[in-house]
Order: structure tokens, then sequence, then C-alpha cells
């Protein structure tokens, strides 16, 4: 992933095809949901220019009366940028491995010893237009908002916003982050969709193979419980969800 120049700055929104919309503590944020795709295929191209990285930012119906909204009513966490880069990721995601979860073998093939982080995949779409493509794609499904962050790299949004969505499971967000920005690297996985309490990401480069995948999986199981909870009995069913997938999402609620 190309790192961008950090560097914050109001003019940069007004040089992008964007509706009206306003700052809210370090996200600009749409007054209205995305109607047009290509205004997101727009805000990802220009990303090295302006430095904005855009997120679409999903209705949510526990924010419905008027006046409610997330983004203003949800406590954040201190924002975190300058944390990220110190962050060991294997060491993050061991210490988040659950070890013996359950009596069962939902952890096989693995056990109580997180694997240790998976290989870079070998091949890789061009990760800025898998981004552009999956972000045109929900846009088209109707209720997001568009947000832009001031940041270096689309991993970085949570840290530097004080993002609390995985609150309930870890109030690490520059941990969070750092993550994230292991995945980018090995993955080519951007940060597309930011909820309440729910991150997507487009996968440039998901696994090809079950082996593979069966260590990506691991690191989703440690990262976000949540998300595997649904999911068949043991890693090995999960792993072969992600086999070519593009699209990872997870949620903490």
């Amino acid at each position: 992933m190309t790192v961008i120049p950090f560097r914050r700055t109001g003019d940069a929104v007004h040089s992008l095809p964007v509706p009206s919309g306003r700052w809210h503590c370090g996200i600009w944020v749409s007054d209205r949901p995305l109607e047009d795709a290509e205004a997101y295929r727009a805000c990802v191209a220009a990303f090295g220019r302006s430095g904005l990285w855009p997120v679409l930012i999903p209705a949510d119906g526990r924010f419905a009366r008027p006046g409610d909204d997330w983004i203003d009513d949800r406590g954040r966490l201190a924002p975190a940028g300058g944390e990220v880069a110190a962050i060991d990721p294997a060491a993050t995601l061991a210490a988040w491995w659950p070890g013996q979860c359950c009596e069962g073998n939902c952890l096989w093939p693995f056990g109580a010893e997180f694997p240790g982080l998976a290989l870079r995949s070998a091949w890789r779409r061009d990760e800025l237009t898998e981004a552009a493509d999956m972000g045109a794609l929900f846009v088209g499904l109707g209720g997001y908002r568009l947000g832009l962050v001031a940041a270096a790299r689309p991993a970085d949004v949570p840290a530097l916003l004080g993002w609390a969505g995985t609150l309930r499971f870890t109030a690490e967000v520059a941990a969070v982050s750092a993550v994230l920005r292991s995945w980018e690297d090995r993955f080519g996985a951007l940060l597309v969709v930011l909820g309440y309490d729910e991150l997507r990401l487009a996968v440039a480069a998901p696994p090809a193979t079950l082996r593979h995948a069966l260590a990506a999986a691991a690191e989703h199981r440690a990262f976000c419980p949540r998300s595997f909870a649904a999911q068949p009995a043991d890693l090995r069913g999960f792993a072969g969800e992600l086999i070519g997938n593009p699209v990872w999402s997870f949620r903490w609620d």
C-alpha cells in the first residue's frame, strides 16, 4: 500500500465531487446517503493528492430517530494514530487468540497457541481499483453516507478517529489499525465501510488455497470473535469461505 504524506485540510474536500456535508471531529460526512457511485470512485482515485480516504457509513437502525447519529452521539476513544507504527500485529493477534475457547474443536486445526501470521498473497489486483469497485457496489445498494478522513493510509482511520466500534472486545484502537495495516500489506485489504461497530474491507488479494485461507481465518478469529460465531463449526469451514472472497466483514455488536 502506498503511504500518502499526511496532511489535514478542509480545502481538499472542495476539490472532490461530493455532495453537501460537514466535519464531525475529524471526519467529514455527507448530509445524505451517497447516490453517485462514481463519486466514491473519484474520491479513491484522488486519495494520492487529497490525502482524504473515503469510507462509507451505513445506516443504523439503533440511531433511527430524527437527530440521532452515532457519529456525533457515541463517545470516542482518544485518537491514537501516532501509536500504530509501534504495535506488532502478530503479537496483538496472539494476545487476542482465545486459546481453548470451548469444549469442542472450534479452533481446529489449531490449538491453544496462535499459529502466526499468514503469508503475503503472491498475486493481487490493484488495491485502489478493488476498493473503488467494491465501494461503488455498496453505494448502489443505497443507504451509505460518505465519510472522508485525513489519513496516510486507510488502515489508520479507526485509530485517527478514536473509533469505539470494538469497545465490547478491546479499547486498543491503535492495535486495531495495526492489524489493518498488516492486512493492507499482505492482502491488499483496504477499509471501505466504517459503521457504528462494523468494518468492511475490499480485498485485492484474498487467499487462493485452503492452507493460506486457514492462516487468514485464524487471524479473523483473533481479531473479531463475533464474525466467527455464526460461521461453520470450525476454522476449516470458515476458511473455505475466505478463498477468493473480495470482501472481509467484521462486527463487534
